[in-house]
C-alpha cells in the first residue's frame, strides 16, 4: 500500500499571498497595493515583454531542452561558461534540486533559524537532519555560529546574502574570512536572489561568483526579483561544472518554459531597466526610512527591496488590518519576529499610500 513517508507528512506547506483580483473582490475594494512578495513594483522589464510577445508564435515547440541561447548569455554577462550555470524554475528549483541530490536521512544541512522558508522545506523533503543556527543580535547572519554547527555529517550549508526576511547582509571581507575555514567537503549554497538590489545599496557585499572554484559553493540568482519576472519562475544557479552536471541529472526535461528562455535573455540586455529599479528601490527605501523614524518604528536597515519594521502590535493583527485597507504586506510572526511586518519597497505612490494606511491602523490600535 502506497503512503506518504512521516517525514514529508511533518513538511509546513509554503503559504503565497491571496491574488490582488480575489482580495478585491473579498474586501470589495477598489485599489490594492501589494507590498508582499518582494516583486519589482515597475512592472516586468519591458525588453523581456517584447521578446516574449513576439515569440507567442512558437508556443506549439517545445523551449530549448538545453536551454542553450540563455545560458550563453547569461555566461558573458557573469563571466563564466555555460558549463557552469543550471537553470530552473526560479531560484527555488536549484534548492531544491540540491537537496536532493545530496541530503538524505543521516546527513544534515545547516541554516539560519531566521531565512528563507523555502531552506527548512526541502531540507525535510529530503530526509536530512536540520542544523539551525541563531540570528545574531536577532538579525544578522551568524558565520562563525554557521561554521561551529557543521559536523561530520553535513553535506550542505544554506546562506542568504542579503538574506530574506531580515535584509541584511555581511560583507565581502567577512565572507572571505568564513571562506578560510570552511571545509572542502561540503556545499555552500548562497542564496543572492537580491544580489542587484544589495549592490545598488551601497554595501560591499561579495560577488559569490567570483569565489565558485575556491570550495564547493554553488550560487543561486533568480529573475523574479529586480528582473520583474516572477511570473515566468525562472532562475539560475553557478557553481563548478562537476555540481552543474550532477543538478542537471535530476531536473525534469523542459523544465524552463520558452517563454522564459526567450524572456530570460532579452531583460539580460535591458541595462536602462535594471538601473531605473535600483534607482526607485533605493528613493523609495530613503522615504521609508524617514516615514518609519517619524513614527517611531525601529526598522532593519536593508540590502534588499523589502525592509523588517517592528509596529509594536501583534503582527498578524496589524497585517489584517491593512489589509481591510487595501495593503497587502507579510505578517512575521511565523519567523520568530511576533510585532514586525516586511514591506516591499514600492513605487513612490505605493510607498504613501502604506504609510498613509499604517498611521491609520496604529492609530485605531493606540484607540485614539
Amino acid at each position: 500500500m502506497f503512503s506518504l513517508p512521516e517525514h514529508i507528512k511533518e513538511v509546513k506547506v509554503y503559504e503565497p499571498g491571496k491574488p490582488e483580483e480575489e482580495l478585491k473582490r473579498e474586501l470589495g475594494l477598489k485599489e490594492i497595493v501589494k507590498l508582499a512578495s518582494n516583486e519589482n513594483p515597475l512592472g516586468p522589464c519591458p525588453a523581456a515583454v517584447r521578446a516574449i510577445i513576439e515569440d507567442l508564435k512558437n508556443l506549439n515547440r517545445y523551449p530549448d531542452g538545453n536551454s542553450y541561447h540563455l545560458k550563453n548569455k547569461l555566461a558573458e554577462k557573469l563571466g563564466v561558461k555555460p558549463s557552469n550555470i543550471f537553470l530552473g524554475l526560479g531560484s527555488n528549483e536549484a534548492l531544491d534540486t540540491v537537496a536532493r541530490a545530496y541530503l538524505r536521512p543521516g546527513l544534515n544541512a545547516v541554516y539560519s533559524e531566521k531565512s528563507f522558508a523555502v531552506y527548512p522545506i526541502v531540507v525535510q523533503l529530503s530526509g536530512a537532519e536540520h542544523k539551525v543556527v541563531k540570528a545574531k543580535d536577532n538579525y544578522y547572519m551568524d558565520l562563525k555560529a554557521h561554521l561551529e554547527a557543521i559536523d561530520e555529517k553535513t553535506a550542505v550549508v544554506f546562506l542568504a546574502n542579503p538574506n530574506n526576511p531580515t535584509g541584511t547582509a555581511f560583507s565581502k571581507r567577512e565572507f572571505e574570512e568564513f571562506l578560510k575555514e570552511f571545509p572542502k567537503d561540503v556545499l555552500l549554497v548562497l542564496d543572492e536572489a537580491y544580489y542587484e538590489y544589495a549592490v545598488a545599496s551601497g554595501f560591499e557585499v561579495p560577488n559569490g561568483i567570483d569565489y565558485i572554484y575556491e570550495k564547493n559553493i554553488l550560487i543561486t540568482r533568480t529573475f523574479s526579483k529586480i528582473y520583474g519576472l516572477a511570473g515566468l519562475r525562472l532562475g539560475y544557479a553557478v557553481g563548478k561544472e562537476e555540481i552543474i552536471e550532477d543538478l542537471n541529472r535530476i531536473r525534469q526535461p523542459f523544465n524552463v518554459t520558452r517563454p522564459a528562455q526567450v524572456g530570460g535573455a532579452a531583460a539580460l540586455e535591458d541595462k536602462a531597466f535594471i538601473k531605473h529599479s535600483q534607482l526607485v528601490n533605493e528613493e523609495g527605501k530613503r522615504y521609508l526610512y524617514r516615514e518609519f523614524e517619524k513614527l517611531g518604528l525601529e526598522y532593519v536597515p536593508t540590502c534588499a527591496n523589502f525592509i523588517l519594521v517592528n509596529t509594536g502590535y501583534p503582527s498578524r493583527e496589524v497585517f489584517n488590518r491593512l489589509l481591510k485597507k487595501g495593503v497587502i504586506v507579510r505578517a512575521m510572526d511565523g519567523y520568530g519576529f511576533p510585532t514586525h511586518i516586511r514591506v516591499t519597497i514600492g513605487t513612490m505612490r505605493e510607498n504613501m499610500f502604506f504609510i498613509d494606511k499604517l498611521i491609520e491602523v496604529l492609530r485605531e490600535l493606540r484607540g485614539e
